[in-house]
């Protein structure tokens, strides 16, 4: 999964988590104090990320704890093309400052990108580290200090393009990926979002302790577990009651159980969008979802399609709509009016800085379904990250709400998109384009 992650998606996380610990920059430059590491099919993407700066080892150390996307962060001790030059240029960066190290426990490791090294070469390439004066006993299980030589090859070739060696700092979280997989979770479905991307889009929403988020397309509860596990309380809820309510022993409340989050999750509600029963106020700090994409079955929202069947019925003296198998009736909804919808919602729920994180789908060669980055005047588009398929792709858009004073646009109250069509394919051109494999129009069909 880890492979069709978007590489710009690792910059966006960590702008995203700088502004929120407001302690480190990005840089284009070669790094002189840190560089980040990405695993992405346990390689280094080192062109994405050139480094990032700070002087507070602490701080570097609280921002990486968060990543998912990252191995860890080290300080950098020296670069080159080849192992002489790596060597002149450690000696010429960190000469001074081997003497803090003298003495400690440490261990070296050998990292090889699209390359792979023997016991003994690695043996050899360590070998060649003496000169720091390391006198300390070598410890491989729990040492105080990790150095580790990172080689770049390319593909085929066992010679390294780019040589690295950097002083472990600290560790990420990738390593919670294995207690989240959805291998593992006792409530699932068949759209429960990937355990990874459900934390790292947490990471772009800024999920925190003492904010609210909330799920407006719970299912099984993806997003609010992985908001939770960064300290948020959550909230969610669903057009379909079954999904919300579960079963006695497979339900929300279960999977925050096996996490020990139970304190996190707030509870979920049965309804659409459209039919919310929360207040209309600015009490939201986050909003995390992914929306159907009405390729299974076509979207649907609460009412009658003709206004009609709001007039009670009763069943053996109880009210039908109160019963607890009462299936509400629903009409065809327009994906383009879902996306509005959804953000309208935003900037009236979320507090000023409060951020929206949505997936939308879209084709990799658009043609008809043009369906472009929705916006509103009260939102700004803080990232948008693709993750791309065999014909189609998926965008990650996160949002953030303004101030007041900084809206530029007034919107009039909003007006309900009326849609040309009446059937599934009609009001989503996109579900049109997936069930035609996304092939090109005729010239007949054209005109």
């Amino acid at each position: 999964m880890l492979s069709t992650l978007p590489p710009e998606l690792l910059v966006q996380v960590f702008k995203s988590l700088n502004g929120f610990e407001a302690i480190l920059a990005l840089k284009d430059a070669d790094p002189t104090f840190a560089r980040v590491w990405e695993l992405n099919t346990k390689a280094i993407l080192a062109a994405q990320i050139q480094g990032i700066y700070t002087q507070d080892e602490d701080a570097a150390s609280k921002i990486i704890s968060r990543s998912i996307l990252t191995k860890g962060i080290y300080e950098l001790w020296g670069s080159g093309s080849t192992y002489p030059e790596l060597h002149k240029d450690i000696t010429c960066r960190t000469s001074t400052i081997w003497h803090k190290y003298k003495h400690t426990l440490f261990k070296f490791e050998v990292d090889a990108y699209q390359a792979k090294r023997s016991m003994k070469e690695q043996r050899d390439i360590v070998e060649g580290f003496r000169y720091t004066g390391f006198e300390g006993p070598v410890e491989m299980k729990n040492p105080d200090q990790t150095f580790c030589v990172f080689e770049e090859c390319e593909w085929g070739s066992s010679e390294p393009r780019k040589i690295f060696m950097g002083r472990l700092i600290a560790n990420s979280s990738r390593g919670i990926l294995d207690t989240y997989t959805l291998k593992k979770r006792k409530y699932l479905s068949t759209t429960s979002m990937d355990s990874e991307l459900a934390l790292v889009t947490a990471n772009l929403t800024q999920s925190a302790p003492g904010k609210i988020f909330y799920d407006p397309f719970v299912g099984t509860g993806s997003f609010p577990i992985a908001c939770a596990h960064f300290g948020a309380i959550t909230l969610g809820s669903d057009i379909d009651g079954r999904a919300v309510r579960g079963k006695p022993k497979r339900n929300i409340s279960t999977n925050f159980q096996q996490y020990g989050l139970e304190s996190n999750y707030l509870g979920g509600f049965v309804a659409d969008l459209t039919h919310t029963p929360l207040r209309h106020t600015r009490l939201l700090d986050g909003i995390i979802c992914d929306p159907p994409y009405g390729v299974r079955e076509g979207l649907k929202v609460l009412g009658s399609r003709d206004g009609s069947g709001k007039e009670i019925v009763w069943i053996d003296g109880e009210e039908a709509h109160l019963q607890d198998k009462y299936i509400p009736p629903k009409r065809p909804y327009s994906f383009e009016a879902m996306l509005g919808d959804i953000l309208a919602f935003a900037a009236g729920m979320l507090v000023e800085g409060g951020r929206l994180s949505l997936w939308m789908p879209t084709a990799n060669d658009e043609g008809e379904v043009d369906l472009g980055v929705p916006g509103h005047g009260c939102l700004e588009v803080v990232s948008c990250c693709v993750q791309r398929f065999n014909k189609w792709s998926r965008r990650l858009l996160t949002y953030r709400r303004l101030r007041d004073e900084d809206v530029k646009v007034h919107l009039p109250p909003k007006e309900v998109i009326v849609s040309n069509g009446t059937t599934a394919s009609e009001l989503n051109p996109f579900r049109k384009r997936y069930f035609e494999g996304f092939r090109e129009p005729s010239s007949m069909e054209r005109k």
